[in-house]
């Protein structure tokens, strides 16, 4: 009788899901960091781009975590390393290097306090997102660090883009933008995740145009597409906010109506 034959995997099944979107994290570093180069050379256009596109990155690592099972702490805690590099640390040095210094020392306070500010935001999401599933899972606490890290850097991409309604005076519209800026990530103001919205089978193709459509607007008028994203997203706070509001108000009222019918009985 022949003995059997052991088959060696050089990478089991269940650390390929794992190892798969700490690639895709890992290279959002890689990209976060290459953007402080940038600015640092004075390429300041680029290093917007690299941004943004660490942006795209942190949106898909998660997702593809929990699609192919692969989520994991270690994923976790790196993915809130990578924020804090490409939303908090490399929006902070591009725009200290762009304009920030140019105020002197309140410059650099600034923008410490804003990487504060975004390494407390995660550091919050991270403790509160070990609770149990509800609707308030649709709502972030504040702004997230990548819109964050994005919005500070709207002066900048507004000299870039086409539209040019007026002309700003960059040394004090960018400190006052990174005050609110980092005020919104470390509020609990509601703002939408869109993490567990659940798309129609109807709309799916509809959804998949506008996706569409946004990444070849995004490819083609880059800065300009930055721009109106960033402003419908301020318009979205508010709403956001009522919103919550809304539903928080409806479910009391549905709790009290339950325990009203308990007693009852």
């Amino acid at each position: 009788m022949e003995p059997q034959k052991k088959n060696f995997k050089l990478i089991s099944t269940k650390k390929t899901r794992v190892i798969l979107p700490n690639m895709f994290t890992l290279i959002g570093v890689c990209i976060g960091l290459s953007s402080i180069k940038f600015a640092f050379d004075g390429k300041f256009e680029l290093s917007v781009i690299a941004v943004i596109i660490a942006g795209v990155i942190d949106g898909l690592d998660g997702r593809i975590a929990r699609l192919i099972k692969g989520t994991s702490k270690v994923g976790k805690e790196l993915d809130s390393l990578t924020d804090v590099i490409s939303f908090g640390v490399a929006p902070a040095f591009i725009m200290y290097f762009w304009t920030l210094s140019e105020i002197g020392r309140l410059g650099w306070l600034i923008s410490l306090i804003f990487v504060i500010c975004v390494a407390l935001r995660l550091a919050r999401f991270n403790v509160s997102s070990e609770g149990e599933s509800s609707w308030k899972d649709n709502f972030f606490e504040g702004i997230p660090s990548p819109a964050g890290g994005i919005l500070v850097l709207m002066p900048l991409i507004y000299s870039y883009s086409e539209i040019q309604f007026f002309n700003p005076n960059y040394q004090v519209i960018v400190p006052i933008l990174f005050i609110m800026i980092s005020i919104l990530l470390i509020s609990k103001i509601p703002t939408y995740s869109l993490k567990k919205i659940v798309v129609p089978r109807s709309t799916t193709i509809f959804l998949l145009f506008i996706v569409v459509l946004f990444f070849g607007l995004l490819l083609i008028y880059t800065f300009n597409t930055i721009i109106i994203s960033g402003a419908i997203y301020l318009v979205m706070i508010p709403i956001s906010t009522i919103h919550y509001y809304i539903i928080k108000k409806n479910n009391k009222f549905n709790n009290e109506e339950i325990d009203h019918h308990e007693d009852v009985l």
